[in-house]
């Protein structure tokens, strides 16, 4: 498997061996600020007499506690991977995926051979996903600038790896390109309303950050409305209140429009080529130990995670536009 999680040994391993170092880096230092007072074994501290055996006894607190952060220090960091995927029509393009276990977010970026920027992320405390399409515009159709989007809709927690799982992920050969093991089609959301970015925080408060070029284009669903008001804290009345709702009375696709000024509804299609989509686990043997008799247990087998699985997928967005100027790809 191209990615792989540490053995849960080898992690604990890893820390209790950097911490052993942190703490003689630190026992050496401090013997040297000690060794400039001039008494050759005590030292005053506060009016008290210290000794220096009793300034290291007494300091084996901050070791304990350097010594767990060291090995929690690991699952809070940021993670980021570099993919380089190889799309269905044989482009190369690069992932970016970025892991914040503090924030619980994932981020997940790339540039389309067209110049299309797409930033997908996942809020897992608020089981939203949020995918922002920055789209350069047709300078020959008189756009001289670029147009953003977003789409808010309701997250699977099972359809992608935790962001602590994606933290302890490592790439053996980062210049290989990748290709996912399995492909899970095209799903179809079909936004029902606009979002009011300065009262979004009901959804998720990292929306108005991310989407704050697309102040008149970020949607929502009902449905996933109602799916987030079931959860703990939520409402749908404050979450309604963040919307506003398209024009019942329209029908018409965008490409079946002839004026450019007319509004209409538009398609935005893309594609994540490559995505941890699951873990992989392996079986392991724990260590032998004794029973309160004093007999020797065999040691039993254990499951770790140690792979991904990778998947790929394709989303398409049906939504209200103003005008078709702002769908010219959907011809």
């Amino acid at each position: 498997m191209i990615m792989k999680a540490e053995h849960p040994h080898q992690h604990i391993a890893t820390a209790a061996s950097a911490a052993r170092q942190a703490q003689i880096r630190w026992r050496n230092t401090h013997f040297k600020a000690l060794s400039r007072i001039r008494t050759p074994s005590q030292g005053n501290c506060c009016g008290r007499v210290v000794s220096k055996n009793h300034f290291f006894k007494h300091s084996r607190a901050f070791l304990w506690f350097l010594l767990c952060n060291l090995v929690m220090g690991v699952d809070r960091a940021h993670s980021q991977l570099l993919i380089n995927v190889q799309n269905q029509g044989g482009e190369v393009i690069q992932e970016s995926i970025t892991s914040n276990i503090g924030e619980d977010l994932i981020t997940l970026e790339f540039q389309k051979t067209d110049g299309t920027l797409i930033t997908q992320v996942i809020d897992f405390r608020n089981e939203v996903q949020i995918l922002k399409a920055l789209v350069l515009g047709e300078e020959e159709r008189g756009q001289s600038q670029y147009q953003v989007m977003c789409f808010a809709t309701k997250f699977n927690k099972g359809d992608f790896i935790s962001s602590a799982a994606m933290a302890k992920l490592r790439q053996k050969n980062p210049h290989t390109i990748r290709t996912p093991e399995e492909d899970k089609g095209r799903e179809t959301f079909t936004m029902s309303s606009w979002v009011q970015l300065n009262r979004s925080l009901p959804i998720t408060r990292h929306l108005q950050g991310l989407c704050a070029e697309a102040m008149d284009a970020t949607y929502v669903r009902d449905v996933d409305l109602k799916a987030w008001a079931e959860l703990p804290g939520s409402s749908i009345s404050s979450l309604e209140a963040a919307t506003e709702k398209f024009p019942d009375t329209l029908s018409t696709r965008c490409n079946e429009v002839s004026s450019l000024w007319a509004p209409c509804l538009c398609n935005l299609e893309t594609c994540i080529g490559w995505y941890p989509c699951g873990l992989k686990y392996c079986k392991g043997k724990g260590v032998a130990g004794a029973d309160s008799s004093g007999a020797q247990q065999q040691a039993q087998s254990t499951n770790y995670r140690c792979g991904i699985k990778t998947c790929r997928k394709c989303t398409q967005f049906t939504y209200y536009v103003r005008q078709k100027q702002q769908c010219l790809w959907d011809e």
